[in-house]
């Protein structure tokens, strides 16, 4: 996928001489030279023909490369200003290719306000083959510090986090990594390298799950490992081959198709989270509204320093626990009940019960992760037909929370009277 005018094309993308919007239209996705095609085909095959004993086009078999794979991890390191790309079959699969370059004997520091799917990977399967992990809030610098042992090999984060959009202060916790020669992840997901380059903040490795805002239309899997360093990049890359974590052509296909729309995507994503979240923060329903672009989140200007925007999730605390949370996911009609986020859809979800069930209920609680906490995705809707469902949700959730409660009043009444 390589002719003269393609290299000029990539060159100008790399040197970072055209703006985000153009390189994640045009970056390693020029006009086939062989058919002359304006967009990067798909690649279905499973092997690619030597043209002779150890030669051969620069493909060999299509777990290690495929191009149409490689057009997608070039633009996404464009897009995060650096070197090296991997695309993987899922986000979880990114994790466990980063993961997978550890060893027994380490020592792993992670955000406690993390995924469910990561924690259990770390819980669950890692952590038998010797690894030990050790959660803090990573909102405190001096917690990630005090964490760290001899063993800490890597930092983990999320920011902003998943579901409570806490930030970490990114340039803190790389100058802290730097010092002590720790690997530093962070998942770039909810920002998008639109909104946030934690490579520029000392990152030594980005994650994305693909499925989300970068592919942008919920329609595929996929997750992506982004760095500068070229030993790191060989050893996740080695991990890759050998697990076989790789995604499908027409996957890749699909996300560089959704990355093309990525700019226009997030902005509108963005004006329609900020508008539901001021909807929600004056709404009698709701006890506390997460979103890192209203003034009133304690981390405003930590995410005004370090983010360009402030995403498209907006996490927020119903009145009356599950049965209120239970009211209003039930009844919305554009805000739709679903795992996921990130797609021009609205989706939203009750992550206690759904992306964060993985984890106790007890560390739940630790975390601030409560029963009546709801999260969701604005899409790119109207804002005025979102906010419109949510508000008739939330007056279903109020009557449904009375209810409840005058229930419990009547049953308990009589045994009160009996006991006097």
């Amino acid at each position: 996928m390589s002719n003269t005018n393609n290299q000029t094309e990539n060159q100008a993308c790399k040197n970072q001489t055209l703006d985000f919007a153009t390189r994640a239209i045009h970056q390693s996705q020029g006009a086939d030279p062989a058919t002359g095609a304006l967009i990067t085909p798909i690649f279905q095959t499973s092997t690619f023909v030597l043209d002779e004993l150890g030669k051969n086009k620069g493909y060999q078999y299509a777990r290690t490369h495929n191009p149409t794979r490689t057009a997608l991890e070039d633009c996404l390191a464009s897009l995060e200003n650096a070197k090296y790309g991997v695309a993987c079959a899922s986000g979880l699969a990114a994790v466990s290719v980063v993961a997978g370059i550890l060893q027994a004997g380490d020592h792993v520091i992670v955000g406690e306000d993390v995924y469910g799917g990561v924690y259990r990977l770390f819980e669950r399967v890692f952590s038998r083959y010797g690894i030990k992990f050790t959660y803090v809030d990573t909102r405190q610098i001096d917690k990630v510090e005090a964490a760290i042992t001899p063993q800490t090999k890597l930092v983990w984060l999320e920011t902003p986090t998943n579901p409570l959009l806490r930030l970490a202060d990114l340039k803190a916790v790389g100058d802290l990594a730097k010092a002590h020669n720790l690997i530093y992840v962070v998942d770039n997901t909810f920002a998008t390298p639109y909104f946030q380059r934690p490579l520029e903040f000392g990152a030594s490795v980005i994650v994305h799950s693909t499925t989300k805002y970068l592919s942008g239309h919920s329609d595929i899997i996929g997750g992506a490992v982004i760095c500068n360093d070229e030993d790191l990049y060989e050893q996740i890359k080695f991990v890759q081959n050998a697990t076989g974590a790789v995604p499908g052509p027409m996957d890749c296909y699909l996300a560089l198709r959704g990355i093309k729309t990525l700019a226009l995507r997030m902005r509108e994503h963005e004006r329609n989270a900020n508008a539901v979240a001021t909807f929600l923060e004056s709404h009698a329903q709701v006890e506390e509204v997460y979103f890192p672009g209203l003034t009133s989140h304690p981390q405003h200007d930590l995410a005004k320093k370090q983010m360009s925007g402030f995403g498209g999730m907006v996490s927020f605390v119903v009145k009356g626990g599950l049965e209120g949370a239970r009211a209003l996911v039930n009844n919305t009609k554009l805000f739709q009940l679903a795992e996921s986020l990130g797609g021009v859809k609205s989706l939203l979800c009750h992550p206690s019960t759904m992306t964060h069930a993985p984890i106790p209920l007890d560390v739940q609680a630790r975390c601030g992760i409560g029963q009546g906490l709801i999260r969701l995705s604005v899409g790119i809707e109207c804002a005025n037909d979102l906010i419109a469902d949510l508000d008739q949700g939330l007056d279903k959730a109020a009557k449904a929370t009375t209810a409840s409660t005058s229930v419990t009043q009547t049953v308990k009444t009589p045994a009160v009277a009996g006991a006097r």
